[in-house]
């Protein structure tokens, strides 16, 4: 019979480079910047590490993290499964260490995006059999554009009209940059308005230019053991509760009932996570969500279908603080993709580094650090609305 991962595995060390336009560093810095910070967290050398994983898009192969870091013909494995690359990797590495195939891992997360050149992410599209890249401009079907049929959506199926609906995600925005602002890591350190964010020049509407995550480089890394053994290396680690991980069938691009206002995605790979880490009411037993805000209506959703709102009742809570971070139940706590930034490879992990220094009460600026945190999750969802993939993690104390 199929076992809990809960509290099988600990994290005893996390790092996460600053993210940003980072034209002086290559791929291979970042890998190293993050890696080291997660080592000299935990105690231990690149030399300790007996297996790793690498999460990126847009990067080649296992040597852009073995190479830097000189994890010399060790098993090292690239993964990459869209947006929730990064979490893919972490939950690799834990798996590994729960089959006792290896003692001591790492898992690390990168991106070069500015590098590439695009003024967006390109779209993968099949062509002679093959996937390619290229971007896709003007195109109904960009993720600006589904995402865009997400919210108008949205507005019409819970009463919404276009001003209460733009405005509400206006101040999704407000919230993610304040936090940002105070985060010094994050890529879009300022502060906005809601009027800013409501007069920015339009993208695909209602969503403008303060409702979409940047183009970002940076990278984030966990060592991970079992907890059993982590009291070898470090006092202070957490544990992984639970994951989640679903690929939906992929039809609500062509189907005509498909009704954009709830990931189903995100549902089921959010119960798998609760059953394993034993959450009944997440909205009581959840201290904190770093969650995909690729555009603010996908947090907004997100809310809901996590089970932090009630359905169509995220614009009440919204507007009652309750998701920010003073509130009762705050949200990307680190400014999110939004402000943060969305290096495609490295998000799934940078979410969990925001849990792990919550929890271990190691936030950088006294402001971000939350009170009695004991469960943080990490979400994250790749495709557009329609075609998804989810990943969930949650961590605590151990």
């Amino acid at each position: 019979m199929a076992e809990s991962i809960k509290d099988k595995v600990a994290i005893i060390g996390m790092g996460c480079t600053k993210f940003g336009e980072l034209w002086d560093k290559d791929a291979y810095d970042l890998v190293i910047d993050a890696s080291y910070d997660a080592f000299d967290d935990a105690g231990v050398g690149p030399k300790d590490i007996q297996a790793a994983w690498v999460g990126t898009v847009m990067g080649s192969t296992a040597t852009q993290l073995s190479v830097p870091l000189k994890l010399d013909y060790i098993p090292v494995t690239r993964m990459e499964n869209v947006c929730a690359t990064g979490m893919e990797s972490l939950r690799a590495a834990a798996f590994a260490l729960v089959a006792k195939a290896y003692d001591l891992v790492l898992a690390v997360g990168f991106e070069k995006l500015k590098d590439t050149g695009y003024g967006g992410l390109p779209m993968a599209v099949q062509s002679g059999g093959s996937e390619k890249w290229h971007p896709v401009i003007g195109s109904g079907d960009s993720a600006p554009g589904r995402y865009a049929m997400a919210a108008t959506r949205y507005f019409h199926r819970f009463g919404l009209s276009q001003e209460e609906g733009k405005r509400t995600l206006a101040k999704i925005s407000v919230k993610s940059h304040h936090n940002g602002f105070l985060n010094p890591r994050a890529h879009l350190r300022m502060e906005v308005t809601e009027e800013q964010v409501m007069k920015a020049p339009m993208i695909a509407w209602p969503l403008g230019l303060f409702d979409a995550c940047g183009v970002t480089d940076g990278a984030s890394a966990a060592v991970l053991c079992r907890t059993e053994d982590a009291r070898k290396f470090t006092d202070e680690f957490v544990t992984i509760k639970g994951f989640g991980l679903s690929t939906g069938p992929g039809m609500g691009k062509v189907r005509t009932d498909y009704d954009y206002t709830h990931w189903e995605e995100t549902q089921r790979a959010a119960k798998q996570a609760y059953t394993e880490a034993g959450v009944k009411d997440p909205r009581k037993e959840i201290s904190m969500c770093e969650v995909h805000d690729c555009f603010s209506i996908a947090e907004m959703i997100t809310y809901e279908d996590l089970g932090m709102c009630e359905k169509g009742k995220a614009k009440q809570d919204i507007e009652a603080g309750e998701l920010s971070l003073t509130g009762k139940h705050p949200f990307n706590v680190g400014g999110g993709l939004k402000s943060f930034g969305h290096p495609v490879g490295a998000s799934g992990i940078r979410e969990i580094f925001e849990g792990y220094v919550e929890l271990l009460g190691k936030a950088e600026q006294p402001e971000r650090q939350l009170k009695n945190v004991n469960l943080a999750l990490g979400h994250n969802q790749g495709g557009n609305p329609g075609r998804f993939i989810c990943s969930i993690c949650i961590v605590g104390h151990p």
